[in-house]
């Protein structure tokens, strides 16, 4: 069991770092190229710390272990709105800004009942991961449009701020220099990749747990760790409008292009329990945010508790019938 673990904890390690890396060159990348802070924040950033559930999902497929696949991108879905949300909004209550942001929500929503729908037959197939995977494609070309006229002076000060801390810190960024970051990055992503799925696999077979179940806790919530650092981070600075978005633009590259890659790659088959039961808790957990929409923006610390709460029964529920 020891190597299982260690295997485990090598590749989470392997990944975060290699999503960090990976980040920072395409951050320095779209600098050289004079993109606007706005465009480089609603594409590469908001793709970027989604990059380790990427990796994993995509070698998971790609070896046939569809549901350690299937089940990262539930289960970061899940921890993201449940964990990361619930604990910015207890350690600070905040307001939801920004007009792209109230537009990313629907989408999100939308998104995730498609999802529900598509994986009741058991089964996502080519055209159902290239569906996704245009849809995302189609809506950030928009938002880049959008961004040109409707985003606030506010929204794009703050889009800067983001974008110049995840510059690589050696004065101006050389091309040359972000390229070798980008190839490091995706390097110890690839070996990360590699290092959790067969050490959640083996975990799986060791302590008689399922894929899906070992998928949904351990691996979704270590690659979901940048997310957790930048959301914090942020909400800690007062900037939890940032967390919020992170968690919203996160959750939808999940199923709309790491789903959408995957299924590209290998055709995804979904165990029943996860399309009878897991996918309708993510979308239970996605429209729990609907509340927070309407009244007024505004999330309060009560409302953070009942989201970790919720978490919580969750994964109880999940670990008592982990033999599934």
């Amino acid at each position: 069991m020891v190597p299982s673990i260690g295997l485990m904890v090598l590749g989470i390690l392997l990944l975060l770092a290699g999503g960090e890396i990976l980040l920072r060159g395409s951050v320095g990348m779209a600098v050289v190229l004079r993109l606007t802070p706005a465009v480089i924040g609603l594409t590469v950033v908001a793709a970027g710390t989604s990059v380790p559930e990427l990796a994993v999902s995509g070698i998971a497929a790609y070896q046939g272990n569809s549901e350690i696949a299937v089940a990262n991108v539930i289960g970061s879905n899940i921890f993201n709105v449940t964990v990361i949300l619930g604990l910015c909004a207890a350690i600070r209550p905040f307001n939801v800004t920004g007009n792209t942001l109230r537009l990313e929500y629907p989408v999100l929503a939308l998104a995730t009942l498609l999802c529900v729908a598509v994986v009741q037959d058991g089964y996502v197939g080519r055209i159902d991961a290239l569906l996704f995977v245009c849809a995302y494609v189609g809506f950030t070309a928009y938002l880049v449009r959008l961004v040109r006229h409707q985003v606030t002076n506010a929204e794009k000060d703050g889009l800067k701020t983001e974008v110049e801390g995840l510059a690589p810190s050696v004065g101006k960024p050389s091309m040359v220099w972000c390229v070798t970051l980008v190839i490091i990055g995706v390097i110890l992503l690839g070996l990360g990749a590699q290092s959790t799925v067969s050490g959640a696999s083996q975990l799986a077979r060791l302590i008689g747990w399922s894929e899906r179940v070992i998928g949904l806790t351990i691996v979704s919530a270590g690659t979901g760790l940048p997310e957790v650092v930048a959301s914090l981070v942020s909400s800690v600075r007062g900037r939890s409008d940032v967390a919020i978005g992170n968690v919203i633009g996160s959750n939808l590259f999940n199923i709309l292009v790491i789903l959408g890659l995957s299924g590209i790659v290998s055709p995804l088959s979904v165990q029943s329990t996860i399309a009878a039961s897991d996918c309708w808790w993510m979308l239970g957990t996605t429209l729990a945010l609907l509340p927070v929409m309407l009244n007024g923006f505004k999330f309060y610390r009560w409302e953070g508790v009942l989201l970790l709460g919720t978490f919580v029964v969750y994964v109880g529920l999940l670990l008592t019938g982990s033999s599934n």
